[in-house]
């Protein structure tokens, strides 16, 4: 079997920098042009590591390119009732261009709730039943931000799309759905016939292995191995874990839903883990409270 011995990189940080000087020039213009910057807001309820650490990078994102950001921080033991009273509060603030309201929240709020109570026009997150609908339909609307990041990615790196039979491997409503109806939208990146595989897929590797384009967003450590992807295949790994090494100074490291020494020679592109999606979903962010403060 022929395997691709050199392979390129889907690299999320060159991408996501290109991206941000443009966001940050129209940020510009939207500042001349009504006398504020575009403003974000992320809201953090309790204490968990990689949230908080995933907030402050966003905070980081907004003040590179000129926007101005917000970090509201909650205890742990804010009931689902005072969540929902800011919320309503955040969505009067004339000043506040788009919010977040990061998840996983603690286990007595329903995040279907909160999701809801968001109004739609500030769901800079594209997680709100309208802006989901929207997306079907083909109408503007704020994207769901990882899997609208992947298809900047795909675009920024001419991949070809049209005719391409897509594997996502996940159906989550945040990245796995979405992505897939991106992917089989006409349209650049699109036109794929797509296929949707999950925990209940029977013979998973012979659906992989048909993939041109393969998306991965399991949340498996490095659940796809060389065998169950095809030789020049394109694949994104949306999964990123953290995994102990105490050949680091942090005493860990990150991994993705692939085994990605062991796949990337067999591939024409495929995505780091760190540096690949993740960078673009903060960028997606980024483009939708751009888009929301040009309204």
């Amino acid at each position: 079997m022929m395997t691709v011995s050199t392979f390129q990189l889907l690299d999320g940080k060159r991408c996501g920098e290109a991206l941000r000087a443009r966001i940050a020039q129209e940020a510009a213009a939207v500042k001349a042009a009504r006398g504020r910057a575009p403003h974000l807001a992320a809201v953090l309820v309790g204490n968990d590591g990689a949230s908080r650490t995933y907030v402050e990078s966003k905070v980081k994102a907004c003040e590179s390119v000129g926007f101005r950001s917000t970090l509201i921080r909650l205890p742990e033991s804010t009931s689902e009732d005072e969540l929902l009273v800011r919320v309503k509060q955040m969505n009067r603030d004339k000043e506040l261009d788009g919010y977040i309201v990061q998840l996983p929240v603690p286990a007595h709020i329903d995040p279907e709730k909160v999701t809801l109570a968001i109004a739609a026009d500030k769901d800079v997150d594209g997680f709100h039943p309208e802006n989901i609908g929207r997306m079907v339909l083909g109408q503007p609307c704020f994207l769901p931000a990882t899997p609208s990041g992947i298809v900047e990615l795909l675009r920024f790196n001419h991949i070809e799309t049209a005719g391409k039979h897509a594997v996502v491997v996940g159906r989550s409503h945040i990245v796995g759905t979405p992505m897939s109806i991106l992917l089989s939208r006409n349209a650049y990146p699109g036109n794929c016939t797509v296929t949707i595989a999950h925990s209940r897929t029977r013979d998973l590797p012979s659906i992989t292995r048909q993939a041109d384009i393969l998306v991965v967003a399991a949340g498996r450590p490095e659940m796809i191995t060389a065998d169950m992807v095809k030789d020049g295949a394109v694949v994104v790994d949306v999964g990123i874990h953290r995994v102990p090494d105490t050949s680091r100074k942090s005493g860990f490291r990150l991994i993705g839903d692939v085994k990605f020494d062991e796949v990337a020679p067999k591939c024409a592109w495929i995505t780091p883990v760190p540096g690949g999606v993740g960078p673009m979903t903060i960028t997606s962010l980024l483009l939708n409270t751009l888009k929301a403060a040009q309204r």
